[in-house]
């Protein structure tokens, strides 16, 4: 099936967005990534990472190749994305105090400091920053917008293949899509216990 759009996932940084990506792949939609960032301890099945995305908007030249294709953009990227083109965005949507638990065990087992700020100071920047960015990007002319909960994809991921599908224009290998999530990834989850953080 032709797709004459670009697949656009995003969401904050450790919010699934590499699972997303694998399931798109798995689905049969090619994913747009240079390879450049290797699969590690955080994200052991890969980051599926394009760095030329983090230039926006001052270089935008590889969208020419994005159409009928999947890239990762995180959410403070998506208003960066240049008019003319159609874009499909699906927003993975997680728990701010698992994302919050995720990056700072990413930064603890990489020795780089954590942040000083408080958990809900962070939590309330965060959830801000999410509701402004959808907003805006809704309103543009050649977005459309699908939020998808993390813990549905996890919890349920045939019906999350499915609304993907179905979002995406159908054509897509429901079932492979399903087959790509890989719950036990997720370590990090609501009410669970987390580090101590020091500040």
């Amino acid at each position: 099936m032709s797709r004459d759009f670009v697949t656009v996932v995003s969401g904050l940084p450790r919010s699934g967005t590499s699972m997303l990506m694998r399931m798109l792949e798995a689905g049969g939609i090619a994913a747009l990534t240079d390879g450049q960032r290797e699969a590690d301890a955080d994200n052991p099945r890969g980051y599926f990472e394009l760095e030329a995305v983090k230039a926006l908007p001052a270089d935008s030249a590889w969208i020419a190749d994005a159409a009928g294709k999947a890239v990762k953009a995180i959410s403070a990227l998506l208003e960066k994305l240049p008019d003319g083109h159609e874009y499909r965005v699906v927003f993975l949507d997680r728990e701010i105090a698992e994302v919050l638990a995720s990056q700072r065990r990413m930064l603890e087992r990489r020795g780089e400091p954590t942040s000083r700020v408080s958990d809900e100071a962070m939590a309330s920047m965060f959830g801000k920053h999410v509701a402004s960015v959808l907003d805006r990007v809704r309103r543009r002319s050649g977005f459309r917008v699908m939020v998808l909960r993390h813990a549905e994809v996890l919890e349920s991921p045939q019906l999350a293949a499915r609304r993907l599908d179905e979002f995406l224009g159908g054509g897509l290998d429901v079932a492979e899509m399903a087959a790509a999530v890989d719950a036990s990834l997720w370590r990090q989850r609501a009410g669970a216990s987390a580090p101590a953080r020091n500040g």
